[in-house]
């Protein structure tokens, strides 16, 4: 599903915040400031995957071995919500995609 908005600025503030979402922890807590003050569901949605991914990441890294393989995999789904962001799709990321948008639902 692509951006649906009758305004290229919002369109604008949204592809910014969900791209700023990927990059970084810093990154996503600058993309949720911007997006406080101009929410979308394109926004709301890549926020939650990044945020998912995030705390995916930091779990596994404390799993010695095993946790760091499952890294890449995190990597990987990364760079599939980035691609994602980038091109303006609404597009779940594989595996965790739902779980994420169903879970981290506080971000509204």
């Amino acid at each position: 599903m692509n951006i649906n908005s009758n305004s290229r600025l919002c369109y604008g503030d949204a592809k910014l915040v969900s791209v700023l979402a990927y990059v970084t922890v810093i990154g996503w807590v600058v993309a949720a400031f911007i997006y406080g003050n101009h929410k979308s569901s394109f926004a709301r949605f890549h926020l939650r995957d990044s945020l998912g991914l995030i705390l995916t990441a930091a779990l596994f890294l404390l799993i010695p071995f095993i946790g760091w393989v499952l890294s890449l995999g995190v990597a990987l789904l990364w760079c599939q919500g980035f691609y994602h962001a980038i091109s303006g799709k609404r597009t779940h990321l594989s595996l965790v995609g739902d779980f994420y948008q169903k879970h981290l639902d506080f971000i509204r």
